[in-house]
This record gives structure tokens, C-alpha cells and sequence, in this order.
């Protein structure tokens, strides 16, 4: 799979990651920070201009993040049945909610890049839940400023590492989405215990 990847990354460049990071940010599983750290590899090799490869991954982002808020501004009730029908999808909306109640606008910047798998699901509930459009398109214009530049950054940097970092990311990725949830829990149990 990495080295069908990689050969995708180099035969449609910017175009291919501008497109990964669109569909990634509408929750399709598509492989949006190895992509990234991939053209930062190939950045830091000449292979392709860093600069576009930069530009193409933000500007997908940023254009999937404004789908997902318009899905959710105008599509809400539809497709909440949708997402209540699979537990998966139904656990990491109840996050995104719990997210949006608490830190509003925050919650948007950090679920570009830190909490990330939440992000597609906080789009939709900040669209559905009225968030201000110049709000919702601040925060998420800075979290993928960090995002693509975190991701673009380590791959051009490291290079020739490419499978071990995308490895230790997801182990990271991980272990920050188990700690939210651990945290979540554990908030709602201590409310409930002092309710």
C-alpha cells in the first residue's frame, strides 16, 4: 500500500494531495497526513515545488472544512440520522458535540490537527449548531495552517524515514484520541457522581 502510495504522490503531485486533504476533512478514509509528509519528502528531494505542495494541501483542507459546515449548516437533521445509524460514527459525534458545547470556536482550531479524527464531525455540528461563519473559517483556517505545515514540515525534514514517522504519528494520534476520551469520561462521570 505505502509504495502504491508514494508512486500516486509522485505521478499527481499537488493535485492528488490537495484532493486527499479535501476528502479527508469530509471523513473519508484517505491517508491525508502521510500525504502530506510525503510531499514534504518530496519537497526537501526537488521532486515537486514545497510551496505548491503546501498551498495544495491547506487550500483542500480549508475547502473540505466549509463543506462540512455547510453540510452541517444545511443538511443537519438528514444527515444526523445517517450518523446515528453506525456506533462508530454515533461515539465520535457525541465528542464533537461535547467539544463544540464546551470550547466553542476552540474546539474547531484543535480538532485540525490535534484531535483531528473529531474535525469532519465538529464541521458539521458547528454548521449545524449555528457557529458564525467567520468564526468556524478563523479557527479552522489556523488549526490547518498548523496542521498542513506540522505534517508537510516532518516530511521534509525527515525524508528517507517516511514509513517509521507515519507509524509513530498514528501510534501518537492515537494514544491523543484515547486521552480526550478517557478525559470526556471521566468529566461526565465525576458530574454525574456530583449531580
Amino acid at each position: 500500500m505505502t509504495d502504491a502510495f508514494f508512486e500516486i504522490m509522485s505521478d499527481w503531485g499537488v493535485f492528488a494531495l490537495a484532493l486527499i486533504t479535501f476528502l479527508s476533512c469530509l471523513a473519508l478514509p484517505v491517508p491525508s497526513s502521510l500525504s502530506m509528509m510525503a510531499a514534504g519528502a518530496f519537497g526537501a528531494s526537488g521532486d515537486i515545488d514545497l510551496a505548491s505542495a503546501i498551498a495544495a494541501a491547506f487550500v483542500g483542507a480549508v475547502a473540505g472544512d466549509q463543506v462540512g459546515f455547510l453540510i452541517g449548516r444545511y443538511g443537519h437533521d438528514r444527515l444526523r440520522g445517517w450518523l446515528d445509524r453506525n456506533a462508530t460514527r454515533r461515539a465520535i459525534l457525541a465528542k464533537a458535540q461535547t467539544m463544540i458545547a464546551r470550547h466553542g470556536s476552540q474546539a474547531v482550531f484543535l480538532t485540525r490537527w490535534m484531535f483531528s479524527a473529531v474535525g469532519p464531525y465538529v464541521n458539521v455540528i458547528a454548521g449545524g449548531a449555528g457557529m458564525a461563519w467567520a468564526r468556524f473559517t478563523t479557527m479552522g483556517v489556523l488549526g490547518e495552517a498548523v496542521w498542513v505545515g506540522l505534517y508537510v514540515g516532518i516530511g521534509y525534514f525527515a525524508g528517507g524515514q517516511m514509513t517509521q514517522i507515519a507509524d509513530l504519528l498514528g501510534n501518537l494520534t492515537g494514544l491523543l484520541t484515547s486521552v480526550l476520551v478517557a478525559a470526556l469520561l471521566g468529566a461526565a462521570l465525576w458530574r454525574r457522581r456530583h449531580d
